[in-house]
């Protein structure tokens, strides 16, 4: 943890905090009644907080947004990929406490995990250091995404942009297909699959069916893509 702390730039008063923000829930499926606690209630307190940065943030950087604008350029920043992608960034997955089974099927490296344990790091700062650490931390690690939308513009929302894309194509509209859900009530994970004519174009992940779909369009978009 104290690697960890370093990599953030944060003391924690209370390390057990940061601990819980990677300990998986299927180390507790696998250890029950051990004395871990998984990072769910971190993740939905981080999420929430997160989400309300990113949106002051926008709110405050560009006045002349509309809100639907706001809302895309929001969604694209908070989506279950780019948390994911940040982790990555700083090494998260490396940290993280897993079953043996999710440890061994790639788990240390799934889109769902890493975005859910960045949610809850996040969480964790906020409680331990105060909500001035914990949104200069979201800051620090999403400003040059923010700083990206400003000279191009708010991107529009990846379904309807690959949705565009096949009809220039001459190809059938995009179908999404839910592949799972997990996680408790107050925390679930969705994964979604597109398909274009009945073949698989991109899987994303979010704590909305919604959030999911929009992160597999964005991979599909991202993805060579021939007829």
């Amino acid at each position: 943890m104290a690697a960890l702390e370093r990599v953030l730039g944060v003391r924690f008063k209370r390390r057990a905090l940061l601990q819980q923000a990677v300990v998986h829930r299927s180390v507790l499926n696998e250890q029950p009644g051990g004395p871990l606690e998984s990072y769910d209630r971190l993740e939905y307190l981080g999420d929430a907080f997160l989400g309300w940065v990113v949106a002051h943030e926008l709110f405050t950087r560009w006045p002349s947004f509309s809100e639907g604008e706001l809302t895309r350029a929001r969604a694209s920043l908070v989506q279950g990929r780019t948390l994911a992608n940040l982790a990555r960034e700083i090494g998260l997955g490396a940290y993280l406490k897993l079953g043996q089974g999710e440890a061994s099927s790639g788990g240390r490296d799934r889109d769902s995990n890493l975005a859910a344990a960045f949610e809850a790091v996040v969480g964790a700062v906020l409680i331990d250091r105060g909500e001035p650490t914990a949104r200069a931390l979201v800051l620090r690690y999403l400003s040059g995404a923010m700083d990206a939308i400003a000279p191009s513009g708010v991107p529009r929302d990846a379904k309807s942009a690959f949705q565009e894309l096949t009809q220039r194509l001459g190809l059938p509209l995009p179908t999404y297909e839910l592949l799972g859900e997990e996680g408790p009530p107050h925390a679930r994970r969705f994964t979604v699959r597109v398909l274009v004519d009945g073949v698989p174009r991109g899987e994303g992940t979010g704590s909305r069916k919604a959030d999911a779909e929009q992160a597999a369009a964005a991979i599909a978009l991202d993805s060579p893509f021939t007829p």
